[in-house]
């Protein structure tokens, strides 16, 4: 009880040593330092806004419009706030190396460095014969020059584009997890071979015996097929690759050895545990990584596809420019309706070769 009416004398006290309006006075002074406060901050608002406007053609509303007049106040909260925030452009699509890959002229540095290509493997598992391609190491890790990279890469795509321009067979390999696609792709491009399963040993150098089977057909300087020469094309060897491009060649060492006896010339990428010499137009580059496989399985099927091009194009005002088959003789003329004789076939000056692996 003492304590209580102490509490309530002392209360009664403060009360009236503090008048009411001396607080009044308090809240009004907090209130004025706070709208002082928020119209300086109006203010440089608005001079920010006059500065926006003054350099740019779409004016910037300002700040204290009434939103009731403004067109977008039906609008959802999704529509309002969809303007807001900045536009990030993508760089990276893994689709577009499969779907539009890179042409041998978007060979940079940038690309191949964002491909991964200059990562090697550690120094422990080097080959020396990869020394001249080899920037430096970093962390333990070889890191191969993009330079020479890119020189490399150059270099295969116009061997690859002048292999398509003479009308040459060129073989796409790439037997890794992952490398179907691409390997597909750069085929379809070049209007080569692609292989992305097992090599079957003997291929090349018993061919006869294991691709026996498989369908050649002749055509003209248009590739358009010819009919009546299967007869003729029975006792024929079968046909053998005119370039090979191989993207793992560490898994493809019999290829390499079987196109090495028969004067193939090949392409392959070389990591830093690989030995060079065993293509004969190395790349120096990252094999295990597959966004680097894809940049360059797509630039060398760009380069098929433009000495393609260049083949039809040459075709088109009567020029050929790859050697015709030789060997085959023009089949049996053949009597239509009317009795005129007539032929299924151009002149066998005009004939090539194709072979469709089945």
């Amino acid at each position: 009880m003492i304590i209580r009416h102490l509490a309530l004398r002392q209360g009664r006290r403060a009360l009236t040593s503090q008048p009411i309006r001396r607080w009044t006075r308090f809240f009004a002074s907090q209130v004025d330092t706070v709208e002082a406060s928020l119209q300086t901050t109006l203010g440089e608002i608005r001079k920010v806004e006059a500065f926006v406007n003054s350099r740019s053609d779409h004016p910037v509303s300002p700040v204290d419009a009434d939103p009731s007049s403004t067109p977008d106040n039906d609008a959802s909260p999704e529509e309002n706030l969809s303007n807001l925030g900045s536009e990030i452009t993508p760089h990276y699509q893994p689709h577009t190396l499969l779907t539009n890959p890179p042409s041998p002229s978007d060979i940079t540095l940038e690309l191949l460095l964002a491909s991964g290509a200059h990562l090697g493997h550690n120094t422990s598992l080097w080959n020396p014969g990869n020394a001249k391609y080899i920037h430096g190491i970093r962390d333990g890790v070889h890191i191969l020059s993009l330079e020479t990279t890119a020189a490399h890469l150059r270099r295969a795509c116009k061997i690859v584009t002048e292999v398509a321009r003479r009308g040459g067979l060129i073989l796409f390999v790439g037997t890794r997890a992952g490398q179907d696609r691409c390997v597909v792709k750069a085929a379809e491009l070049a209007g080569g071979c692609h292989l992305f399963d097992r090599w079957t040993p003997g291929s090349i150098t018993n061919g006869q015996q294991i691709l026996g089977n498989c369908r050649m057909k002749v055509v003209d300087e248009l590739d358009r097929e010819i009919p009546d020469f299967e007869e003729q094309l029975l006792d024929r060897s079968v046909l053998k690759p005119d370039l090979v491009v191989c993207l793992n060649p560490l898994e493809n060492y019999v290829l390499l050895h079987e196109c090495g006896l028969n004067n193939i010339p090949t392409i392959g990428i070389i990591d830093t545990n690989a030995d060079p010499t065993w293509v004969t137009y190395p790349i120096p580059a990252n094999d295990d990584s597959l966004r680097c496989v894809q940049v360059i399985a797509g630039v060398l099927g760009r380069a098929g596809e433009a000495g393609n091009k260049m083949r039809l194009e040459a075709a088109s005002q009567g020029e050929v420019t790859y050697q015709p088959a030789q060997g085959l003789k023009m089949p049996a003329e053949k009597k239509d309706g009317e009795g005129q004789a007539s032929s299924g076939s151009a002149p066998v000056s005009e004939l090539g070769f194709l072979q469709t692996l089945m």
